[in-house]
């Protein structure tokens, strides 16, 4: 691999560890306005984003960069006050989440790209399941218009402010 493919790997890398990192927090913000069984299904995600947060350190680390630390307290996109918001949240998060895969399958290549595909399902999965409805092409910024994904970063990705967005979106 070239030392610009390899830094724009890494590049990819950051912004989905930033997205997990952001994705944590949200989920604690879920759980604490929902409730029943989608309390079961909150604190599912909120263990595979830990888990996918977990192995992006490693992956950063194992390419000699240092991994972007998560920052102390996210901008929620809303207010989260009830249970439906907390939903909606939830499903937002999923969509960002996959819109950053999206960018890592197309920076990377091997065992890495498939990787990033499963967590890039796994998202879209999670947001069909919070938000009822599917996309067309999950982690696409042009399916909802915006642009998130769109090399727009923000926040920890793009060395934003102590209280950044929760989006976290950059294209390598």
């Amino acid at each position: 691999m070239s030392d610009e493919a390899e830094a724009g790997v890494l590049k990819a890398l950051q912004a989905a560890l930033a997205a997990e990192h952001a994705a944590v927090y949200g989920y604690g913000v879920v759980g604490g306005q929902i409730g029943g069984q989608r309390l079961a299904e909150a604190r599912s995600a909120y263990d595979a984003h830990r888990a996918g947060r977990d192995a992006l350190v490693r992956e950063v680390r194992d390419l000699g960069g240092a991994p972007v630390a998560a920052s102390a307290a996210y901008a929620l996109p809303f207010a989260v006050t009830d249970t439906a918001t907390a939903v909606r949240l939830a499903a937002e998060l999923e969509e960002r989440v996959a819109d950053v895969y999206s960018d890592l399958v197309r920076a990377s290549s091997g065992e890495r790209r498939g990787s990033a595909a499963a967590a890039l399902r796994e998202a879209a999965v999670r947001a069909v399941r919070w938000r009822g409805e599917s996309v067309a092409f999950p982690g696409l910024a042009e399916r909802a218009g915006s642009g998130a994904g769109s090399g727009a970063g923000s926040g920890a990705a793009a060395g934003g402010s102590a209280s950044p967005s929760l989006t976290v979106s950059v294209t390598p």
